[in-house]
């Protein structure tokens, strides 16, 4: 199997979001180019003013979708083309959203794609007045959330090319260069490792580690310095990676080496309490116990994880609060982290499933601190 086939965007998905649409109540699933498009039909359409948009009726009537006459050929030739939808192509001069409304007829609601673009929903406000607007994922979530074999596949293919890239990291980390430098180096290996897109790179060097969502900056990194790299793309199946691991260039600090260690421990305790049954909430715990024993609750200032599949975020969220079970095929990311500002900080970050008697890490590059 190839996670480019038709095996993951099949016909059997459309039939399950065609009855889930129905037992939702809705009088019609809307949704245009962005994941729930593809998800439903393997379309990755250009997000253009033009409407593309996947109409799945709630009364059982079969799915069309609308598209601009000039993208007709890519929505053809995309997985849409072999699920036996039929395609409504539409000229300049029309109206899509009256066509879409003349053949809905009267509907007491809609279920618009979560990304759909505001002026989008407003032109099928007016040209459906009388419909309830709400979001595709109260109809799409619980499908969404559990990957198939197919989904687990194209997701262990992604985990796979990020770990190509971590391993080539050590390599690329030295006295003198900037993060910007080593983070123009492993956006090439992300694209070469099989990914198509980049979705970020981040190299954080000493204090800048203390920032999560730190990007690359043209600070210089030195020796003794600790150096955070998180980084994830989007593969040809549409599926992403995410990986964080940590580095140092030469010997670390004492402090940085005793919190690494607590965080380690950590990462390996959330990872260790994932099975189905459990809750979301209960795998932040298993992580933040171990943290806050040891002295450095305060400076674990995230969730634990969140899911991942047509993007790299997205549910379900492992965070306190969240008391959803966890079910075979739930995606997540596990990545724990510990954050000393103005000094340095770390976080490791795996992507697992959940599986019928435990978990699956699809990354599996040392955790441990690299020194280099």
């Amino acid at each position: 199997m190839t996670t480019e086939s038709l095996d993951v965007f099949s016909a059997d998905r459309l039939d399950l979001v065609r009855s889930a649409t129905a037992a939702s109540g809705a009088g019609a699933l809307l949704l245009t180019p962005g994941p729930d498009l593809r998800y439903v039909s393997g379309y990755d359409a250009h997000a253009l003013e033009r409407l593309t948009c996947l109409v799945v009726p709630g009364d059982g009537g079969d799915p069309f979708m609308m598209v601009p006459r000039l993208e007709l050929p890519a929505a053809q030739s995309s997985p849409a083309g072999r699920l036996g939808v039929e395609f409504v192509p539409w000229d300049e001069t029309d109206d899509p959203y009256a066509v879409v409304a003349r053949r809905l007829g009267e509907v007491g609601s809609v279920a618009l794609a979560d990304r759909m673009w505001a002026m989008q929903s407003l032109r099928f406000r007016d040209a459906l007045p009388g419909a309830e607007q709400r979001l595709a994922s109260s109809v799409l979530r619980d499908l969404r959330m559990r990957k198939s074999a197919a989904e687990a596949a194209a997701l262990a293919e992604a985990g796979a090319a990020i770990d190509a890239v971590h391993a080539l990291v050590p390599s690329l980390l030295k006295p003198g260069r900037t993060e910007r430098e080593v983070g123009r180096d492993i956006a090439d290996a992300i694209l070469s490792a099989g990914h198509v897109t980049i979705d970020f790179v981040i190299v954080a060097s000493g204090p800048n580690g203390a920032s999560p969502h730190h990007d690359v900056s043209d600070r210089v990194i030195r020796a003794g310095e600790p150096v955070v790299v998180d980084i994830g793309g989007t593969m040809a199946s549409g599926y992403c990676s995410d990986s964080t691991r940590n580095y140092c260039v030469g010997e670390p600090p004492a402090d940085y080496a005793r919190y690494f260690e607590v965080l380690r421990a950590a990462q390996d305790a959330a990872c260790a309490a994932v099975r189905p049954g459990v809750t979301c909430e209960s795998i932040d715990a298993a992580a933040r116990e171990v943290i806050a024993d040891a002295g450095y609750g305060d400076l674990f200032v995230h969730r634990t994880g969140h899911g991942i599949g047509l993007e790299s975020h997205e549910d379900p969220y492992i965070v306190a609060g969240n008391d959803e079970l966890l079910a075979p095929g739930m995606a997540f990311s596990v990545e724990p982290g510990i954050y000393l500002p103005g000094a340095h900080g770390a976080r490791i970050e795996d992507i697992v499933i959940c599986t019928e008697d435990g978990v699956s890490r699809l990354n599996n590059t040392t955790r441990d601190l690299v020194i280099v």
